[in-house]
């Protein structure tokens, strides 16, 4: 819907120090990050002349973005030891309806607030309104565990068939044309997916949708579409599920599969592996969503690219913010957050712990923009 309003480290070792301690305040004391109105936000709790920083500031959503969020809180704490950031990794669907409710202060989510959410989210960020921010760019893995199968590749429509219960065994004619010279069993597939509202599971729709229109039935959804497989909750549920079966399939942050098989995606005529660059660029050429209000970043990811440097399966996650919070300390340590999170130095952290891919210089532009925003209504 277009909404009518005014219409783009505190070093690897400090980060990691502080994750040792749990998340422990101990370091530096003089960061500052932009604030509106060319003005500073103070992100240092003693630093003399700014605004100090303190209390809880309160997140809850994507289980994706978990390993990047601890180490976004270790140095954002490292440098503000008088906040305390929570996070609870409960899926992005429940990561948005906290936000909404008021129950947190910002929200993660692997997908963007859409439909009525959108008015309901600016209900309660009045007088301001709602904002997605794009901080986290991470593949999505085709997981699989068939030990006998090191390079399993897959195109548009094999993926779709397989995960739409149409392909049920791994010596399928289809899947026999993906992998010629590869030796493939007889066993069952065992298809797995989320069993929450998940945001890993609307990015992956969608490209099913965009890349395999003919295969795949069904639209873009947080929710799974269908009713065969096994299902799991949360990212980690999905990896613990086909870590445990011979025979599984499911897809996942490309951040978590550790040691399972990864297949190959078709991308044009070339099978593709995943890369955090490859993720990165397409993000980086495709177009953003013009329908949505000024401070509201939202990317649509061309799924359909044809360009062997992209990786076209991928998860372009958000923070959600207000632009206006109750109080001026909230509107402080929101904003600081979250110009730490999109910082370079942010972004490092966050991709050395994580291996997901930086956001562009252009878009941590537009990004601080938006940040620069928020204020106390």
């Amino acid at each position: 819907m277009k909404l009518n309003r005014h219409s783009r480290m505190a070093g690897a070792a400090a980060v990691m120090g502080a994750l040792a301690l749990t998340l422990a305040a101990c370091g530096s004391d003089n960061n500052t990050t932009p604030g509106a109105s060319g003005s500073s936000v103070d992100t240092s709790a003693s630093a003399s002349g700014g605004t100090s920083l303190s209390g809880e500031l309160v997140g809850a959503g994507s289980s994706a973005q978990e390993k990047a969020m601890d180490a976004w809180r270790a140095g954002f704490q490292n440098a503000n030891p008088d906040v305390t950031v929570s996070y609870d990794p409960i899926g992005s669907g429940g990561g948005r309806t906290k936000f909404i409710s008021g129950a947190t202060d910002f929200a993660g989510s692997d997908a963007a607030l859409s439909g009525d959410e959108i008015s309901k989210a600016d209900a309660r960020c009045a007088p301001g309104t709602a904002m997605d921010l794009p901080v986290y760019i991470s593949p999505i893995a085709i997981v699989y565990n068939l030990p006998s199968v090191k390079d399993l590749q897959l195109s548009p429509d094999t993926i779709a068939k397989i995960f739409d219960n149409k392909i049920t065994t791994w010596d399928d004619p289809a899947i026999k044309a993906d992998n010629p010279d590869a030796t493939l069993p007889s066993d069952p597939i065992v298809m797995v997916h989320r069993s929450d509202e998940s945001g890993t599971t609307h990015n992956f729709t969608d490209y099913l949708a965009q890349a395999a229109p003919d295969a795949w039935p069904y639209k873009a959804s947080g929710d799974w579409p269908n009713n065969g497989g096994q299902s799991a909750q949360g990212t980690s549920g999905i990896i613990q599920t086909v870590q445990g079966a011979k025979g599984t399939i499911s897809y996942a942050d490309a951040s978590q599969a550790g040691s399972l098989g990864v297949a190959k995606v078709k991308v044009g005529d070339t099978y593709v592996a995943y890369t955090a660059d490859a993720a990165a660029a397409v993000v980086a050429d495709s177009p953003r969503d013009t329908s949505r209000a000024a401070g509201d970043i939202v990317v649509n990811i061309d799924r359909k690219t044809t360009d062997p440097t992209h990786y076209p399966i991928v998860l372009l996650s958000y923070q959600i913010a207000c632009t206006s919070y109750q109080d001026q300390a909230t509107a402080d340590k929101v904003k600081a957050w979250l110009t730490w999170v999109s910082s370079s130095e942010g972004q490092q952290a966050g991709s050395q712990a994580s291996g997901s891919a930086p956001i562009s210089d252009a878009l941590r532009a537009d990004i601080q923009k938006s940040i620069d925003m928020i204020s106390a209504g």
